[in-house]
């Protein structure tokens, strides 16, 4: 794989001089019109051997082209905040927007590489970070992201040859860092491990570009070049998606009954009994998000449910029940401008807690199979994809201690009428309701559709949805506080063993 960035690749000072003054002017001009185009994002990864120019072609990169639209980003290290978070986390933070581009150090390959060298990553435990990066960016290039994945690459004989020349001149020898002679140690289990994660994540959506290092200015023409015709090809697209064969409802249900058809929305609490288990729940849940076991986790909470079902007056109640530094509740509206720029989820990645936390999300990530999809807000292909897209987000956060609960809330037909009425008679409540809410009432059937299907897809062991009974609130709102009690002791135990 490495072989023909092995032999010797030279361009001279008189040929690069005249081919750098035409490709810095292209590639600032793609730049430009990427920016207007407003269509893409562009994600670069720099990878490779220690010495193979990586930091000198980042450099050249913000000479030839805007730096203010470049953000360059480096993940070596990790921090307090990115330790208690899953590890995905630091990444999404730093994505660029749409007409932008971002460039990584440290990436997850850098991460993978470095583990599997130093024997702190098992092979199944590759496989599993292998996966998760090609899930990450499978996702994002469906989002409309450009990915780069560029690998600079030095000989052994090369590599070597560049330590004995630094190490010999007194005026360069400081760019040599212990990370030089580390990977000289280790340089052929490190191109192994390359070649394995190169070989198993080269993909026509994120291709791998192995670049010869020993010629700078061969390595710079060589990045520019891959650069300038892969953002000409995505500019020259007409962004124009196929349709795909499936865009019918996923479950075929011959009688017409879903799981919430199973619900008992008869199920209520007396004053005195609401009253008594509401305090007790409470209690709990306050003891249980002291304890020290709760160190090692996290706690988010979802709600979901029809409107007028009672969320937010159950948010209340479990919020009542804490300390209001150790939660944040997150409303979820249409999105923003800076919103639409970036993959749909990174807007609920950046609200994930640290460790010992509690968000909870009033609407949430479910909106794209929901009210996307039924008032036609994306395509039928971005909605029948988020199913995979969310259980895979559920699922990062679960294997980092997340413990997440979701709920939705339930009310029949006649119980959200009659709450509509009383909210339209009270002058404290009348803001609750909205002519949007009435027009919704006319999609009920399109959003029960929805909503089985979404359980059906997205009720995994990791994440199970609670379908909560909810024309009487007393009895919904002691539901809930049960469940995120019952959820954080089952962490707890699960954990000791």
């Amino acid at each position: 794989m490495f072989e023909s960035a092995e032999i010797d690749h030279v361009i001279d000072k008189a040929t690069f001089a005249a081919e750098e003054q035409v490709l810095r002017e292209a590639l600032l001009d793609v730049q430009y019109a990427l920016r207007e185009q407003g269509r893409h994002a562009v994600i670069i990864l720099i990878n490779g051997i220690e010495g193979a120019g990586k930091g000198e072609t980042v450099k050249l990169l913000n000479e030839w082209m805007d730096p203010r639209l470049i953000q360059v980003s480096t993940f070596d290290q990790q921090t307090d905040e990115e330790l208690a978070r899953p590890a995905a986390w630091r990444y999404w933070r730093q994505l660029p927007p749409k007409g932008r581009i971002g460039i990584f150090f440290g990436n997850w390959y850098s991460q993978m590489l470095q583990g599997r060298v130093h024997g702190d990553l098992k092979k199944d435990q590759l496989n599993g970070a292998i996966e998760g990066a090609l899930g990450l960016e499978q996702m994002l290039c469906n989002e409309g992201t450009l990915i780069f994945k560029f690998w600079f690459h030095l000989s052994k004989k090369q590599m070597l040859t560049r330590l004995k020349t630094l190490q010999d001149d007194p005026l360069h020898s400081w760019r040599l860092s212990p990370l030089d002679w580390q990977q000289s140690r280790t340089y052929d289990k490190f191109v192994r491990a390359g070649e394995d994660v190169l070989r198993r994540t080269s993909r026509d959506y994120s291709p791998w570009y192995i670049v010869a290092g020993a010629d700078a200015n061969y390595r710079s023409l060589t990045v520019g070049r891959i650069l300038l015709e892969g953002l000409q090809a995505a500019l020259r697209g007409s962004g124009e998606r196929v349709p795909l064969p499936h865009t019918t409802p996923l479950m075929t249900r011959t009688d017409q009954r879903s799981l919430l058809d199973s619900l008992d929305m008869g199920l209520s609490l007396a004053k005195a009994d609401y009253r008594e288990q509401l305090t007790r729940e409470q209690a709990r849940l306050a003891q249980l998000m002291r304890d020290k076991r709760m160190r090692r986790h996290a706690l988010v909470a979802v709600f979901e449910g029809n409107d007028a079902a009672g969320k937010g007056g159950a948010i209340r109640r479990v919020a009542a029940a804490l300390d209001p530094r150790q939660y944040r509740i997150v409303p979820v509206a249409a999105p923003t401008e800076e919103e639409r720029a970036q993959p749909y989820l990174w807007r609920f990645w950046r609200h994930i807690p640290a460790r010992g936390k509690f968000t909870v999300f009033d609407r949430s990530w479910y909106g794209r199979v929901l009210v996307e999809r039924v008032e036609g807000f994306c395509e039928a292909e971005d909605w029948l994809r988020a199913y995979g897209e969310i259980n895979d987000f559920e699922e990062q956060l679960s294997n980092a201690g997340v413990v997440l609960v979701k709920f939705w809330l339930a009310i029949d037909e006649d119980t959200q009428l009659q709450r509509f009425r009383e909210r339209e008679g009270n002058p404290v409540k009348r803001f609750k309701i909205t002519e949007e809410d009435w027009r919704n009432r006319e999609k009920w059937p399109l959003y029960r559709e929805a909503v089985g299907d979404m359980v059906d897809r997205t009720s995994t062991r990791l994440a199970p949805w609670t379908l909560v009974e909810a024309n009487d609130k007393q009895y919904a709102r002691v539901k809930v506080l049960r469940t995120l009690n019952d959820a954080l002791e089952a962490a707890f135990e699960k954990a000791k063993h």
